[in-house]
């Protein structure tokens, strides 16, 4: 069997350089020019890109087992550890067992009410006709009701150090994929200097949370209490394993949320029809009281609204996984070792299964219209064994977020700011979003 047909890229380097100059817009123009399946060189390592619904499912759920992590999280280890982002194998499965109960449905119900008042509480800094960026304030919301319902910890005084070492993280990470990254790290950078600070101060924190627990002796019912009461093939979980999995839900549980809600408010502020009917929407179900868990039946809108936002920006926007061994996929061969790309950004721009994609049309998502697609034409969430384990959690927050926000206010983007898309595990906005807050008249 052959390998794919692809870009052919430059000696040494391959096709290095387009990719890191514009990485969605690559794939996107190979996915054009060569159809379900491709292959580029970056740098030593050979890349087979898909993009069809029934590759996407092979290498996700029904061969899951001929991969791994790719690159980007092998190297998330530095600062993750083996949290459930990173970890592989009966590890990982173990680790999620633990953690699930967390995240059944009866469970987070009893959170929409931290949620709603987390929310209330930051619309209450904001003043009619002030500017804002939508990302930050969503940033130090969605940090804290993680802190608050998963941990049973108030971090509201540490949001704004431990979202600057966060962010530095995320920024540094698209540096920690290259593939010469080994032999930059090695040299006295100050990105490398700056990295490992942020690192020792997000260790700070997270086992001062610990520590503490471990001192009071008291079981709150949240994640970190399940963790520390479970016992892992017998013993008790470390420490480290704790830490491991606070900062993997740190990151994870705050950074993709709020970078969705970043992007729905950008999209409802271009789309002024669609803004109203969000408005009319939450009026009718809310009135004047705060929004609750049993709201989320009556905002379906608001619903399909959030999920047509993460279709044009996916929470996280490529998976990769490394081929344990040589294998066939759509009649071409994988080699092991070769990392496989899938990126939700590209496949979720195929106009075979979203006509004129780069509309936004919350309309795509009425239960027709989403039956006739195939599955994995829309993976927001990943799939297989490794399907975000927090994904009912992260609807019900985005959904009770943005009615609790739409209940009082709406958002203009400033005029002449810059939108473009930043890649690094998620689509953070390049520019920030800077938005002006107005506060609605009927409310």
């Amino acid at each position: 069997m052959k390998l794919p047909p692809g870009p052919r890229g430059w000696p040494i380097v391959g096709s290095f350089r387009e990719f890191l100059g514009d990485q969605t817009g690559f794939l996107l123009r190979t996915a054009r020019a060569f159809g379900d399946i491709a292959s580029f060189r970056l740098g030593p390592e050979r890349v087979v890109f898909i993009n069809h619904p029934d590759l996407i499912k092979d290498v996700l759920v029904t061969r899951q087992w001929c991969f791994k992590k790719g690159r980007g999280l092998e190297r998330a280890r530095r600062l993750l550890g083996d949290g459930l982002l990173t970890s592989e194998g009966e590890f990982h499965l173990r680790q999620r067992r633990l953690a699930q109960p967390a995240f059944h449905r009866e469970r987070i119900a009893a959170y929409a009410r931290t949620m709603v008042e987390y929310t209330a509480r930051a619309g209450e800094r904001w003043r009619d006709g002030s500017v804002v960026d939508v990302a930050e304030e969503l940033g130090s919301v969605t940090m804290a009701i993680v802190g608050k319902t998963l941990f049973d910890h108030d971090v509201t005084e540490e949001v704004p150090e431990v979202g600057a070492a966060l962010t530095l993280f995320l920024d540094l990470f698209w540096f920690s994929t290259l593939p010469f990254s080994e032999l930059l790290e090695r040299l006295p950078l100050p990105s490398a200097r700056r990295f490992q600070a942020a690192r020792r101060r997000l260790d700070e924190i997270i086992y001062g949370i610990i520590h503490e627990r471990r001192r009071s002796g008291r079981d709150h019912g949240d994640l970190l209490g399940m963790l520390m009461a479970a016992q892992d093939e017998g013993a008790r979980v470390s420490d480290e394993q704790l830490r491991d999995e606070v900062l993997t839900i740190f990151l994870a549980g705050h950074e993709t949320t709020a970078i969705a809600l970043t992007w729905t408010l950008y999209l409802l502020s271009q789309h002024p029809e669609i803004e109203r009917r969000v408005h009319q929407e939450v009026d009718g179900v809310l009135g004047s009281r705060p929004a609750t868990m049993q709201d989320l039946q009556g905002l379906d809108y608001l619903r399909m609204v959030v999920a047509e936002a993460i279709r044009l920006f996916p929470l996280a926007w490529l998976i990769a996984r490394r081929a344990l061994v040589e294998l066939e996929l759509g009649g071409y061969r994988v080699p092991a070792r070769s990392l496989v790309f899938a990126s939700q950004y590209v496949t979720h721009r195929d106009p075979r299964f979203f006509a004129d994609p780069e509309t936004f049309d919350p309309e795509r998502w009425t239960p027709e219209a989403e039956a006739a697609r195939p599955k994995f034409s829309y993976f927001p969430f990943g799939g297989g064994s490794r399907q975000c384990v927090g994904e009912a959690f992260a609807w019900m927050e985005a959904v009770l977020v943005l009615a609790t926000t739409a209940r009082r206010w709406r958002f203009e983007l400033v005029p002449g700011h810059p939108v473009g898309v930043k890649p690094s595990i998620t689509l953070r906005p390049r520019y920030g979003m800077r938005m002006i807050v107005r506060r609605r008249g009927a409310a």
